[in-house]
């Protein structure tokens, strides 16, 4: 016995050495899976995602099977979230993974994409669906993989809530439906990164803009923790006042917290906004690849530092 509890601290020891702790430095973003996913989401099948359609239900369940086969649990007593501001039946699709840690995990980081887009065109020959590729799929596409992060890798100390809207392009209704309830049960919001809109790469010196950039340091934060120069200041989105127009306003407008959009639609690149050609095909798969890996580090460290780094300006 005492030679079996003297060798223990070795074997124990050669046991660790041979763990190899997984981070996003050692998480790899897969191609195909980015592929597959924005290609279903993006599909003719799917009719143009128009809230209250049949399109729109298939892609409900497509999401929900996503988060099930990831093991992100419903948020609420299911993954649908049904809208209290629409004239039918529509829902949000809301998941969350629960923070490791006993304290931090009471705050919860956001991260969310609207799935919604504006159907098929009556009236129209030829292509009439609008297959909202870029708008916003290539969103939804970034927050599902972020979600299959960290249900394997367990690296979140803070809760996620892993959201896909509805009723974006009807005026932002599934956030504002949403943040009401959360508002209710006393929601301890730490932040929001809404994804819109990552479809196809700028030819600037960073890889995406944050909107409202100066309303709080998200930008800066963002940067130290990529340790890359990944968001700037798009003079355009101050112009046309984007900070207000996607479902990051919602949430800043009821907790008055850091809830900002980030995207690399920037006016220049991308000539088919609400238009039938914004398909699968004119999609940059490798640039939406590195986009999520680059973003890994920073929220990982969104979700873990010991205190909340990211805070309002003004």
């Amino acid at each position: 016995m005492k030679k079996r509890y003297f060798l223990l601290p070795f074997v124990l020891l050669a046991c660790k050495s041979n763990i190899k702790t997984v981070s996003e430095k050692t998480y790899n973003v897969e191609q195909t899976d980015v592929s597959d996913f924005l290609k279903y989401l993006s599909s003719d099948e799917l009719e143009g995602r128009e809230t209250g359609t049949r399109g729109i239900e298939k892609a409900a369940v497509f999401l929900e099977d996503f988060l099930k086969k990831n093991n992100v649990k419903p948020y609420f007593s299911s993954y649908r979230d049904t809208l209290t501001n629409f004239e039918t039946t529509a829902y949000n699709i809301v998941g969350v993974l629960e923070g490791t840690d006993p304290e931090l995990k009471k705050e919860f980081v956001v991260l969310s994409a609207h799935y919604d887009h504006i159907g098929v065109l009556k009236n129209k020959q030829g292509d009439m669906i609008n297959n909202g590729a870029n708008d916003d799929a290539s969103g939804v596409t970034v927050v599902a993989e972020m979600a299959k992060y960290f249900a394997q890798t367990k690296l979140n100390k803070r809760s996620v809530l892993i959201v896909f809207f509805a009723g974006e392009e009807k005026g932002l209704l599934g956030s504002k439906s949403l943040v009401q309830k959360l508002k209710k049960q006393d929601f301890n919001l730490y932040t929001q990164l809404n994804i819109e809109m990552v479809g196809v790469p700028m030819k600037r010196d960073y890889q995406a803009y944050i909107t409202g950039f100066d309303k709080s340091n998200m930008a800066g934060r963002i940067n130290q923790y990529t340790g890359k120069n990944t968001i700037g200041f798009l003079p355009k989105e101050a112009e046309y006042e984007l900070f207000y127009r996607s479902d990051n306003y919602s949430f800043y407008d009821v907790f008055k917290k850091p809830c900002q959009s980030i995207s690399t639609f920037d006016f220049e690149n991308f000539d088919f906004y609400h238009h039938p050609s914004d398909e699968f095909q004119v999609m940059d798969i490798l640039h939406i690849t590195k986009f999520i890996q680059e973003f890994l580090p920073a929220v990982t460290q969104i979700a873990t530092t010991p205190t909340q780094e990211i805070t309002m300006t003004k």
